[in-house]
């Protein structure tokens, strides 16, 4: 594949689920650095996926970061301070840094301080809903001195649906972290449940009850979505929601429910299920593997 060092209208830190999404079909020419091209073991299969999504390839996060003025931040939560940090060793003068990750205000200022430092821009956004099916659609909240100038400047790369919140950095990302309290908190909630209602038999009964209890919501299908989402995402949602945790603890609101829907959540994920069809066959398989990795 042929590297080349010409100037992108974006680039993207962090190759994976989200950053494909919202490069895929993206008119601007944009570029693409992932740490997993730093492993051999990796390289190549990152490399085929720049190839097939079309983004330019560099091997460095400085050459990402020296090749444009819009870096766009989607790495995992565990790495995103260290990821702001290097980039600030690179970033040129006015360059702007849209941390898009799902971390805690107060990682974000810490990322920013880094930034501004080095005399970048940076722009606090929240991804507030799922990258499937929406793509560049998918509602974003921009925050922070240059929250504008991000709105503008991701408004030209395709994306469609942003919403200038004031505030500083944080803002945006608190109205993120808060919402997961409950949108991951439902997740790990509807997993204990259904699971405690199969091993007792008593599974129909009780998603009928809890129909009756709110009308339409359909139970059974949520829980097949939640426990989807569990699988699929549930160690990179367990990173999200520790991240969570020192948002509450930062406000002094507590986070007794937030610490339990990340033991909840890792322990779904790590059973490395992925995808699987039917609500049955969910819970089949994490009762039938949690059992097996008790015994």
């Amino acid at each position: 594949m042929a590297l080349s060092m010409e100037r992108q209208q974006a680039n993207f830190i962090g190759f994976g689920e989200a950053g494909q999404a919202f490069a895929e079909g993206m008119d601007a020419s944009f570029g693409a650095y992932d740490r997993k091209t730093d492993t051999a073991a990796m390289r190549d299969a990152k490399l085929d996926d720049y190839r097939r999504i079309g983004a330019t390839a560099f091997l460095s996060l400085g050459d990402a970061v020296r090749s444009t003025d819009l870096i766009l931040s989607l790495v995992t939560a565990d790495q995103a301070l260290a990821v702001a940090h290097a980039t600030a060793a690179a970033i040129a003068p006015g360059t702007l840094f849209c941390d898009m990750n799902s971390v805690a205000p107060d990682t974000k200022r810490e990322a920013a301080q880094a930034i501004e430092a080095a005399g970048g821009r940076y722009v606090d956004v929240a991804v507030m809903a799922p990258v499937h099916p929406k793509k560049r659609t998918v509602p974003l909240l921009v925050s922070g001195p240059h929250a504008e100038a991000g709105l503008v400047a991701l408004g030209g790369v395709g994306f469609s649906s942003i919403t200038l919140q004031p505030g500083g950095v944080g803002a945006a990302s608190s109205i993120k972290m808060i919402r997961s309290v409950m949108v991951k908190g439902i997740e790990a909630l509807t997993a204990e449940c259904l699971l405690a209602a199969t091993r007792a038999g008593v599974r129909d009964e009780v998603v009928a009850s809890l129909d009756a209890s709110w009308p339409g919501a359909d139970w059974a299908r949520r829980g097949d979505y939640n426990l989807d989402r569990m699988m699929v995402h549930g160690l990179r949602r367990a990173e999200e929601m520790e991240e969570v945790v020192k948002t509450l603890d930062g406000l002094g609101t507590g986070s007794a429910m937030t610490r339990g829907t990340v033991e909840r959540q890792r322990a779904i994920g790590r059973l490395g299920l992925g995808e699987i069809g039917s609500l049955d066959a969910k819970i089949a398989a994490i009762l039938g593997d949690a059992q097996e990795k008790a015994a």
